[in-house]
């Protein structure tokens, strides 16, 4: 029976429960209905039979014979005359030591009559008794004497008893409409319970509560088999379910289901892409968010059901391991790109060679070498007598040779002053300052449209200035540039979004600004834009380690 229960469809699951209710809720009307219908026969019946009985037992005539001879004959005609008036089951009579001297109910004549409390010292007693196989509702009242010797004393007792009725006839009893009653109620139940069962089965899109559990089972063990966060939203930006990778990524307590997002303490870039602040396209692309140190790549989807938003679905991947290693693999491009830059570089010039010596201009030939050898043993001792850590040196080599290559001027600062640092010390202000030197030189490109071409004067030629600075515990970095600077609503966006300055500009994604931002932060830092009067100037601080070999090494190479 339970199998063939299991086995039906969640509509007659829903309608077999639903019946079951009904038919209990009836049974315990009727039970309500029977106590009700019982106490008011105790109640009604019980206050008439013990008035009739005060009433016989106050004739004289039960007095008189009572105690006079052939007390049995003498009552019978009594006995019967009262049960046919009252309408009542049994009337008995009994003398003064309990024996039943007289009763409608011939059977019991002589029997000892049982009686209730405080008959026998003269006070009236009602309830129910089983007498003679059956169980009546009876009231018991003394005879008393009232003339001569006998005042006061007890003759005898009686009895008149009404049978109680049975619970077919109790229902009856209770109301003549009862049966329409139930029957309507039931009617109702069943109309009900089929209504409801349909209800519920539109709501559930037809599944069945095995398919329904299914979908739960596996859609936990794809909510939390995956190596993405995943976090889910309502309309009103409540987080109505979150995995365990997610919560993990965005720092979000155990109990964030139901809480929305200010109460989280989400703000910011991260508001925006988990609220979808910003206009989606047909093809949501990621979005790069930087939070508490870590670089999550976020995919935004908006839910529309029957053209009515339920919420949306947010996919987070961690790219914070993806984002160091590209750091370091840029110390090689760095190398990769001074050299391609490089041998454009010496292309060019050979080409200029092999030009004057065939025109014959043989001198010439000679004063450009001369030229070309003072500008590159130039370069190389400004940067090297200033910046002492090979890495950083090389890193500045290569970006002066890109930007000559795009016709920018890349120069030191006077006050640059910066000793050998440790491995991990050189990575991350190799990192800090190949960022901000690509963007400084993006950024006086666009503004002087690609460099001064025409050979302008120096005035017009974009530039680029690197300033390092370092005392015992941290190294400054500041890249001014001739560029066009940055607008000030994006002064703190470039760093909170993620994006480069390029990217800030032309709406592209990048990573380059929230790299340096988070390499800055992880070291107890900073880093800020301000406009000036030429362009735009970038400031970064960080602390580092100060070896002893440091500080030992010459100024010259």
């Amino acid at each position: 029976m339970v199998a063939a229960f299991r086995r039906q469809t969640l509509a007659g699951e829903m309608l077999l429960l639903q019946l079951a209710i009904v038919v209990v809720v009836l049974m315990a009307v009727a039970a309500v209905s029977l106590a009700q219908s019982e106490a008011t026969f105790n109640r009604v019946e019980g206050r008439r039979v013990g008035a009739l009985a005060e009433q016989l037992a106050a004739q004289p005539l039960v007095r008189s014979r009572l105690v006079g001879p052939s007390p049995a004959e003498a009552l019978a005609p009594l006995v019967y005359s009262a049960r046919v008036q009252s309408r009542v089951t049994s009337v008995t009579v009994a003398d003064r030591h309990g024996r039943v001297v007289s009763s409608t109910n011939p059977t019991v004549l002589g029997d000892r009559l049982p009686l209730g409390e405080g008959v026998g010292r003269g006070r009236g007693w009602s309830g129910t008794l089983d007498w003679d196989g059956s169980r009546e509702l009876v009231a018991q009242v003394p005879v008393l004497g009232a003339t001569g010797d006998d005042l006061g004393r007890h003759l005898g007792t009686v009895m008149i008893g009404e049978a109680s009725p049975t619970v077919w006839q109790r229902l009856s009893g209770a109301s003549s409409y009862l049966p329409v009653y139930l029957g309507v109620a039931s009617a109702l139940g069943v109309v009900g319970s089929w209504l409801l069962a349909r209800r519920v089965k539109r709501q559930t899109l037809g599944l069945e509560p095995r398919e329904i559990t299914g979908l739960a089972e596996h859609r936990e063990a794809m909510l939390y088999g995956i190596a993405e966060g995943v976090v889910a939203l309502d309309p009103q930006h409540r987080v109505t379910l979150v995995n365990d990778m997610g919560r993990r990524l965005l720092d979000l307590p155990e109990d964030c289901v139901g809480r929305n997002l200010a109460e989280l303490g989400i703000e910011g870039r991260l508001l925006d892409v988990l609220a979808g602040a910003r206009k989606e396209s047909a093809d949501p692309k990621d979005e790069v968010v930087v939070r508490h140190g870590r670089v999550l790549v976020m995919n935004r989807m908006t839910v529309v059901k029957d053209g009515r938003p339920l919420g949306s679905v947010t996919t987070l991947r961690d790219r914070t391991e993806l984002a160091r290693l590209e750091r370091e693999i840029g110390s090689f491009r760095s190398t990769s790109e001074l050299l391609r830059a490089q041998t454009h570089e010496f292309a060019n010039q050979l080409h200029t060679i092999s030009g004057l010596i065939q025109i014959g201009e043989q001198e010439e030939v000679v004063r450009y070498i001369r030229a070309l050898n003072q500008r590159r043993q130039s370069l190389d001792m400004s940067i090297g007598r200033r910046v002492r850590d090979t890495a950083i040196a090389a890193l500045l080599m290569a970006k002066a040779s890109q930007a000559a290559e795009r016709r920018v001027a890349l120069r030191l600062s006077d006050r640059t002053a910066l000793d050998r640092l440790t491995p991990e010390d050189a990575a991350d202000v190799a990192t800090v300052v190949g960022n901000l030197v690509d963007n400084a030189i993006d950024a006086a490109t666009s503004e002087h449209g690609g460099g001064n071409k025409d050979g302008g004067g120096a005035g017009d030629e974009p530039w680029v200035e690197v300033e390092l600075r370092q005392d015992h515990t941290s190294v400054e970095i500041v890249v001014r540039d001739s560029g066009p600077g940055v607008a000030p609503g994006l002064a703190q966006e470039v760093f909170a979004h993620g994006f480069t300055t390029k990217a800030a500009r032309e709406g592209e994604r990048g990573i380059g600004l929230a790299l340096t931002r988070l390499v800055c932060e992880r070291r107890g830092g900073e880093i800020a834009v301000t406009n000036t009067s030429q362009g735009a100037m970038f400031s970064a601080r960080m602390s580092v380690s100060h070896p002893a070999d440091a500080v030992a090494e010459g100024a010259t190479r």
